[in-house]
């Protein structure tokens, strides 16, 4: 009788350990499962982000490559401002609090081009033939910690002189 209770006492141990490692291995498994799809949501995320910037750093380019006459760029404060003169009339880049609007006529309401933007910056780019304009911007980037920053760069030369 005695070697049947030790024998039936040794697979329990047996069994309580096998649930043990069951339980590790379904921790480790459940823990790659969500660091996954929490890098898969922040890599559509970034994708979502590189496409809208996209979108109007190439609306932006075509609005310098229409340009009329030398865009003409304000700074004030935290606010920066580019008029670029069209024949349509006149297409203006704002950038404040952290959104770039674009309006394009007098009376027309401006629209968010682009929102969660940390910084934008245009600067003239004066050669000996031609002049440029570039667009440095920085997307606010909801992580904390930010292995690669979101920086993107436009450039367009007017049609214009000057």
């Amino acid at each position: 009788m005695k070697g049947r209770v030790q024998k039936r006492g040794y697979l329990l141990i047996e069994c309580i350990a096998y649930i043990g490692i069951l339980a590790v291995v379904s921790g480790l498994a459940f823990s790659a499962y969500y660091r996954t799809q929490r890098n898969s949501r922040d890599l559509i995320r970034n994708f979502d982000d590189i496409v809208r910037v996209l979108k109007a750093g190439e609306r932006w380019r075509a609005d310098i490559r229409a340009a009329t006459a030398s865009p003409k760029l304000v700074e004030n404060g935290n606010e920066t401002t580019l008029r670029i003169p069209q024949k349509s009339g006149e297409v203006v880049y704002r950038f404040t609090e952290g959104t770039v609007w674009r309006k394009t006529n007098e009376g027309t309401k401006a629209v968010a081009v682009l929102r969660e933007v940390k910084a934008s910056h245009l600067y003239m780019d004066v050669g000996k033939k031609i002049s440029s304009w570039r667009w440095e911007l920085e997307l606010a980037s909801p992580q904390k910690v930010v292995r690669i920053r979101p920086l993107f760069t436009f450039q367009a030369v007017t049609t214009t002189n000057g």
